[in-house]
């Protein structure tokens, strides 16, 4: 779907990371973009960075776990024109064992990472709809292909936006609206400031070697620095792509996961949260999903 420059795109969650840069990539490729956060007082940097390169960026207040501030934030940009282009980002995360994450911080995550993004999906769908026009982007995770440990409330999002997205995409086909599923794997973000108090690390705690074994996989995420820039560029890709594809992983950790869960089974997965040795389990790890822990 190619763009114009009329066309309208709207990206939550853009006060830093995947959706900063996406919504100035989106700018210079010719869109009017609305910069949806739930606290305007940290617009300052987008602001700058969009007046600094002239590019059509105007931030909008969005809170997307409120229907009244996601109402308002839709009536003010639909005033703009019909929207071609909605980049489902704002997400919060969360790293405790199920059995430690109070149920009221298990809901505050999907509130945010799956109801944030139908009640935004909802609002533009019926002019998309109706002009038989328009992409819907879910920023969803290598963590909605593979259920991680320790993190399940946040995998478990995005695994249900996986599923929103894989079937409505289906639903939507024949209206020519184009719905994919961006899965970054660990990008350098602020998410883990954005995350709820179910992040906690206790080292007298019988999931002691699972919480450090994740810890292991997410440093060798920050290893290899892939930038939020390089998932704005995919969703770039994903939008003005002559061919349509669901599902676009980005990074080696995220391909690796993307081909390394669906060549393996079930039970082998499962195995590694067995009392492994460290050398077994970095070899295990290493051999399923091309990637080095240490």
């Amino acid at each position: 779907m190619e763009s114009d420059e009329s066309s309208v795109a709207v990206v939550t969650g853009t006060s830093t990371g995947i959706g900063f840069a996406t919504a100035l990539e989106l700018a210079r490729h010719g869109h009017k973009v609305f910069a949806g956060m739930r606290d305007t007082n940290k617009a300052r940097a987008l602001a700058t960075a969009s007046e600094q390169e002239g590019l059509d960026v105007t931030i909008v207040a969005l809170d997307v776990t409120s229907a009244v501030s996601t109402d308002a934030a839709f009536t003010q940009i639909h005033r703009a024109g019909p929207v071609n282009v909605l980049v489902n980002n704002a997400g919060i995360g969360g790293a405790t064992p199920l059995e430690l994450t109070p149920e009221d911080e298990h809901r505050a995550i999907f509130e945010t990472n799956y109801f944030g993004a139908v009640r935004c999906i909802q609002a533009v769908l019926p002019q998309m709809r109706e002009r038989c026009q328009g992409t819907i982007v879910n920023i969803t995770s290598m963590e909605g292909l593979v259920a991680m440990p320790n993190q399940i409330p946040y995998s478990a999002t995005k695994w249900a936006l996986e599923c929103l997205g894989e079937g409505l995409a289906h639903e939507v086909f024949r209206f020519n609206i184009r719905v994919v599923n961006v899965e970054p794997g660990v990008i350098m973000t602020q998410i883990f400031d954005n995350s709820t108090a179910a992040t906690r690390y206790d080292r007298e705690s019988p999931y002691q070697p699972i919480m450090r074994r994740n810890g292991k996989m997410f440093k060798a995420g920050f290893e290899a620095n892939v930038q939020p820039e390089r998932v704005a560029e995919t969703i770039i890709d994903a939008i003005s792509s002559p061919e349509y594809r669901l599902r676009w992983p980005v990074g080696e950790d995220a391909v690796g996961m993307f081909k390394g869960r669906r060549a393996i089974n079930d039970e082998d997965w499962i195995e590694m949260g067995a009392d492994l040795s460290d050398e077994d389990y970095n070899r295990r790890y290493e051999e399923y999903f091309g990637v080095r822990l240490s």
